[in-house]
């Protein structure tokens, strides 16, 4: 194979997995919009929007990654974000705890998410290391301020 198709087929590869860790930034931030009208007149409702905001933040950055790459970013979450809808519908019906434990659950499936980017060979090193210095410390304190509350509020 030639090394202008490898690093076609490399800019595709790294392409597609931003664009869904693009679409999985959309569903968590409509997820947080969410949790934070459902529990707007709770203690910790400050940090929920802190979280959206930090997953707003990640959706712009991976956007603009995907656009300077030559790539159309997606405008809503897909199928991930109607599962996300549903999960946090059910676990907002059963209280603020399960709620919790719903919204901790996506953190770390975000979490897994970009350690799977960071072992895709085909995802350029340069969106490896916005993954390893920005986006994966994000999520990873997301996840830290969700068990602090769910530990006071359980």
């Amino acid at each position: 194979m030639n090394p202008a198709t490898l690093e076609s087929d490399k800019l595709e590869t790294c392409i597609s997995v931003c664009k869904s860790l693009h679409r999985g930034e959309i569903s968590a931030i409509s997820t947080y919009d969410q949790a934070v009208e459902k529990f707007a007149n709770e203690p910790y409702v400050a940090e929920l929007r802190k979280i959206r905001e930090s997953h707003a933040q990640s959706e712009e950055l991976l956007r603009n990654h995907i656009l300077s790459m030559g790539g159309s970013p997606d405008t809503d979450g897909g199928a991930w974000e109607t599962f996300a809808k549903t999960v946090q519908a059910t676990a907002d019906f059963f209280g603020d705890n399960s709620a919790l434990s719903s919204l901790q659950m996506g953190e770390e499936h975000g979490e897994r998410e970009y350690q799977d980017a960071l072992a895709n060979d085909g995802v350029m090193e340069e969106m490896k290391e916005t993954i390893r210095n920005i986006l994966l410390p994000r999520v990873q304190a997301d996840q830290q301020v969700l068990a602090n509350l769910k530990e006071i509020y359980s």
